[in-house]
């Protein structure tokens, strides 16, 4: 029952793989950087592009495997629109890019991450989360940082409610995957070191 259940679903996914790489040619998304949204640009994905992304994407299997699928897929959609535009020098944090025209805080990363995520899911890439608005974590009364979020598709065991995950660009520097791990570990003040 397990391998026929596993079968259908690459099935289905290698379907819906077809159907979403033949509807598009190229997508355009506006990306933020310069602090807050302060300034954007509109960035232009290729048909290639998409179809590379497409195919990373319906490879994986379940859940697990399309957060590892979603980690790697936004840090290269956001390298390639570095190419595109001044993103390119962004650097992990807020510090070590704190005077160029191109740096992206929290806002600018959770902002563009939630579009990103926003064209993947429709083009059906994925199957197993779908997006959610971005969310804030706050320590002590002045410090708020923002991530991209995700929701897993269908209910957890555990009380039947869906775990969430936040999928959050802005601790490495671009064109590196996006750290992506739950939300109550995130909310806690978990992540990689980047010193702010």
């Amino acid at each position: 029952m397990r391998v026929m259940e596993t079968a259908l679903r690459r099935a289905l996914g290698c379907f819906l793989l077809l159907c979403s790489l033949s509807a598009w040619a190229e997508e355009r998304i506006s990306i933020c950087f310069n602090y807050g949204c302060h300034a954007q640009a509109e960035v232009v994905y290729s048909d290639k592009q998409l179809r590379r992304i497409g195919r990373a994407m319906m490879a994986a299997t379940d859940s697990e495997t399309e957060r590892d699928a979603i980690s790697v897929t936004i840090g290269r959609l956001l390298k390639w629109a570095g190419k595109q535009s001044p993103i390119s020098v962004d650097r992990g944090g807020n510090i070590g890019d704190d005077d160029v025209s191109g740096k992206m805080d929290c806002i600018d990363h959770s902002t563009t991450t939630t579009r990103l995520l926003h064209m993947m899911e429709e083009h059906n890439w994925l199957r197993y989360h779908h997006t959610l608005e971005p969310v804030a974590r706050r320590h002590f009364v002045f410090f708020e940082h923002y991530s991209a979020q995700i929701e897993e598709a269908s209910p957890a065991t555990m009380g039947g409610e869906a775990k969430r995950f936040v999928v959050d660009s802005w601790f490495f520097d671009n064109g590196q995957p996006a750290a992506v791990m739950p939300l109550a570990s995130w909310l806690a003040g978990e992540g990689p070191d980047v010193g702010n």
